[in-house]
């Protein structure tokens, strides 16, 4: 019997290169058919850049994969993450990690780098999949938005699906979301992680993203009720136990949680303030963590806690931990029964694997500046994007079931 092989194309390539008069974009394309690869920068700085790397299985099914390309004259790869990458010479192969080796026939494996480049930094000429090269240098055209790919003997491929066509897809759910500005939906600086969260989720997912930024985990579940006024226990009191307007919405019952939901859970970056209405204690805050829990398991949502993220705080050369509330997140967890990520941990882990210290304390600059914006707490997109990609990773890692919807 014949096996087919995968092949490789790069169906549409965007590229920020700098260009006389400063930073340009440009597209590529080529037309071989049968795989596809879609190669983006997603941040650029003087001397170093971050990148995304989308892969179309339009092939037979695949166990392990191994994609290489040719790096350009001063560029290079500093990090990788969800493949393991290689370097020899100008050689680059990013091979498959434990978790996405399956790639069926029309599904799509993600990874992504960060790279460092001097005088230019091209799109790479061409790819290969699993040793079979597919593609011709690309030709540069003057736009960047959707870009055509060139003539192919095949159909154009439809959107890939992150589950192989051989199994049946999950059953559509949504992703609720309650937290503060690290997490929170926005266009420009802060972007919170959670607005770059559905990228790693197949179609069958609709991310309900109701952070919000300034709220403790009390002023975003009472939000207006809570008074100015500590009690003799040190909380902040409250004028009504009514809720606020984004967990009513939650809770109702025709519109707001159905059974094979989520809910994900960050708080403890606004909630140690020593002033009302956003300061929260220990107690309190595992309370209200277990209040929305609760809830949430009524009602057949899964709910999973997740510690606040780290902001930039380094000694010496080293990134370390800056948030509190840490231990009451995953006190809260064991207590409820409840999966928690630690993302307090793994932001400071990545900022090290980054080397993100020492820096300057100019956050509008060169590495740290295209992660962060300039108060060295909150994201720009491509930070936002690295951590979202942690939740997905720990996902997996931690074999949590909404796994199952990652791409």
């Amino acid at each position: 019997m014949k096996v087919r092989r995968s092949r490789l194309v790069v169906l549409a390539t965007t590229v920020l290169t700098v260009v006389a008069g400063g930073l340009g974009i440009a597209t590529a394309q080529a037309a071989t058919p049968a795989c596809g690869v879609a190669y983006r920068i997603t941040s650029q700085w003087t001397g170093g850049f971050g990148a995304d790397v989308v892969v179309t299985n339009l092939g037979d099914a695949v166990t392990s994969w191994a994609v290489g390309w040719s790096l350009a004259p001063g560029q290079g790869v500093t990090q990788a993450w969800n493949a393991a990458v290689t370097v020899t010479g100008t050689a680059v192969t990013a091979t498959n990690v434990s978790y996405n080796g399956a790639v069926g026939s029309g599904a799509s494996v993600t990874f992504g780098f960060t790279g460092s480049w001097s005088g230019s930094n091209p799109v790479p000429s061409s790819f290969s999949f699993n040793g079979v090269t597919c593609a011709g240098p690309p030709a540069a055209t003057p736009t960047a938005q959707t870009p055509t790919p060139g003539p192919t003997p095949c159909p154009e491929p439809s959107t890939p699906q992150a589950t192989p066509s051989t199994s049946p897809a999950p059953a559509p759910i949504r992703v609720w979301m309650a937290g503060d500005s690290t997490m929170m939906n926005a266009s420009s600086c802060p972007i919170g992680w959670g607005s770059q969260f559905a990228s790693y989720l197949t179609s069958n997912v609709t991310v309900q993203n109701s952070a919000v930024g300034g709220r403790s985990i009390q002023t975003w579940l009472y939000e207006g009720n809570v008074t100015s006024t500590k009690n003799s226990a040190g909380e902040c009191t409250l004028s009504s136990t009514a809720y606020s307007a984004r967990w009513s919405a939650m809770l109702n019952t025709d519109s707001g949680f159905k059974t094979g939901d989520y809910l994900i859970i960050q708080f403890g970056i606004n909630d140690g303030d020593s002033a009302c209405p956003r300061h929260v204690g220990s107690n309190r805050f595992k309370e209200l963590l277990g209040v929305m829990a609760t809830a949430a398991k009524a009602r057949g949502v899964k709910p999973i806690f997740v510690t606040p993220v780290a902001a930039i705080t380094c000694s010496g050369g080293t990134a370390v931990g800056n948030r509190g509330f840490v231990t009451e997140t995953t006190a809260a967890a064991a207590a409820n029964g409840v999966p928690v990520i630690d993302l307090h941990a793994k932001s400071v882990a990545l900022y090290n694997t980054l080397r993100l210290c020492p820096n300057n304390g100019d956050y509008s600059t060169g590495a740290v500046g295209a992660f962060f914006c300039n108060d060295h707490t909150h994201f720009e997109a491509a930070g936002a994007r690295q951590i979202a990609g942690l939740i997905a990773t720990a996902l997996r890692a931690q074999n949590i079931p909404l796994a199952a919807y990652l791409r």
